[in-house]
């Protein structure tokens, strides 16, 4: 009778098990007293510090899955999960500084070794030195011929000047952003649109073959910081001038709004001014799609065919770049997709880091999987 009144068997819990969370809290409690004697180490310290690295773990899984599931792979890879670490803003941050065995390295090709039409390299030099030498060749053959006859000066350099606006009217429309500029992808929208992912540096943006450039700004239409200046250096006065006449005439911009202003000095036609939303502020993210909706619009009303888009959310912004990323181009897919019709035939993405290239290449192909 004794022995079946007796206190019951009752099964111990660890104290991950208590906490809550699966990585072991004893193991972790040992760890930080190792070396740390001197230091008085609380009870919650250890389950704290599972459960963060708990949630790294799984964010990191999460995002390497991601990786692996865009590049049509079932398993995880330490390649995937390099991939993920980099192409996240915070995690690359934190774990900088760590070396992963078997990771690689991160995709970085140096722009003169790829061409402006996605062709091979040789293709691309032969472009640029043949027409060269057959100038210099055409030069020296015509010199003789001016002396020779005299009757018959005129009819050849018309045709020559006729092919030469030809051939600059073409380059224009047809060989893409120009000199400097290196078309690293390229997706066709619903309307027929090329959608074109470009890398350069930020002071050659002036430069760019297109008819509007996009300017990040804010309510007074500032240019001391990225694009802005950059355009102000390459622009001008002029340039400068034509702003400010923007600024009395349609005041301080709401946010999303934009404003468009001539282009004097740049190889372009139209700057399109567009106030982005702050980070953190009311409805951010509907805002930055809606500022993405007006700059297109705005191209439309002008009949643009061509647009270069800058990572539009400044770091003065505080926009992560991956949700920047996310929201821009799925702005840019539905305007096309409730559109009838539209004058744009080119749309470049100007980006100026390999990190938001990285972002940027990985987000349009999630769009071709999709």
């Amino acid at each position: 009778m004794s022995a079946r009144g007796g206190k019951k068997k009752t099964t111990k819990l660890s104290r991950s098990a208590r906490a809550g969370v699966i990585f072991p809290v004893g193991r972790m409690m040992r760890y930080l007293r190792t070396g740390t004697h001197k230091y008085r180490i609380g009870m919650g310290a250890p389950v704290y510090m599972a459960a963060v690295i708990e949630y790294l773990a799984a964010e990191i899984l999460e995002l390497a899955g991601n990786a692996a599931r865009d590049n049509k792979k079932g398993r995880i890879t330490p390649r995937h999960i390099k991939l993920a670490i980099a192409n996240d803003e915070e995690l690359n941050q934190l774990l900088r500084s760590v070396t992963i065995s078997n990771g690689g390295v991160l995709p970085r090709i140096h722009p003169e070794l790829l061409s402006k039409k996605r062709g091979s390299r040789v293709k691309v030099d032969t472009q640029v030195t043949v027409p060269e030498k057959r100038t210099s060749r055409v030069k020296s053959i015509k010199k003789p011929s001016a002396k020779r006859g005299r009757g018959k000066p005129g009819r050849k350099p018309r045709k020559n000047a006729e092919h030469d606006k030809e051939g600059a009217s073409s380059s224009t429309t047809e060989d893409g952003p120009g000199d400097g500029f290196t078309v690293l992808s390229a997706k066709s929208l619903f309307l027929g649109q090329k959608l074109s992912l470009t890398e350069t540096e930020i002071g050659k943006i002036g430069s760019i073959k297109v008819e509007g450039i996009i300017n990040p700004t804010n309510a007074d239409i500032d240019l001391k910081e990225g694009i802005g200046n950059a355009l102000e250096k390459a622009g001008g006065r002029e340039f400068l001038e034509g702003v400010k006449e923007l600024r009395k005439s349609q005041g301080p911009l709401d946010v999303a709004a934009v404003a468009v202003s001539q282009a004097s000095g740049l190889a372009a036609r139209f700057v399109i001014h567009c106030n982005v939303p702050q980070w953190g502020s009311e409805k951010c993210e509907d805002q930055l799609e809606k500022t993405v909706k007006n700059c297109l619009s705005a191209a439309e009303e002008k009949k643009l065919k061509s647009v270069a888009f800058p990572s539009l959310p400044a770091g003065r912004n505080g926009f992560p770049k991956q949700t920047a990323a996310q929201l821009i181009l799925k702005a840019i897919s539905s305007h096309f997709v409730s559109a009838t019709a539209s004058s744009l035939k080119n749309i470049y993405f100007v980006l100026f880091d390999s990190e938001s290239i990285g972002i940027y290449l990985q987000e349009m192909a999630k769009m071709d999987a999709k």
